[in-house]
């Protein structure tokens, strides 16, 4: 059986919105584009603390995975993948959402990504509509 979460994280990154590894992770949190840093649960110490400072860097909450980065590294088309970080604001809501059944401390984080991501859709589309020039009717010669 195969993991919601990690099914979410294949398909980010076939989607181009999951940053893999510490440098990309790194360039993501640097121009605000990381919504969500993620930790492989084995990954090392050293790693966990460039994670932290990543996500603090990135304004982006940390969250630890509970797969180990084999698995992860699977998921996402890699041997091993320790460090990512989601692009994609409703993605990174959908991921925590799929971890909060797991942790119930992760529901609060997933509410506000929740949030976040419903607040930014319909201004999105309000302002393509506002900025699309009006239909001109078929006229017939």
């Amino acid at each position: 059986m195969t993991d919601r979460v990690l099914g979410l994280l294949g398909l980010a990154r076939r989607g181009g919105k999951l940053a893999l590894g510490e440098q990309p992770v790194a360039a993501a949190c640097q121009a605000g584009r990381a919504k969500l840093v993620l930790l492989a649960a084995d990954a090392g110490g050293a790693t966990a603390r460039r994670g932290e400072k990543l996500a603090q860097m990135g304004r982006a909450p940390l969250v630890e995975l509970p797969y180990p980065k084999q698995e992860v590294g699977r998921s996402v088309g890699r041997s091993s993948c320790a460090l990512l970080a989601p692009t994609d604001l409703g993605l990174a809501a959908a991921v925590v959402k799929g971890l909060a059944q797991r942790d119930e401390g992760l529901l609060a984080l997933a509410q506000q990504l929740e949030e976040k991501a419903g607040r930014r859709g319909p201004a999105r589309s309000r302002r393509a509509r506002a900025e699309k020039p009006p239909a001109q009717p078929d006229v017939q010669p």
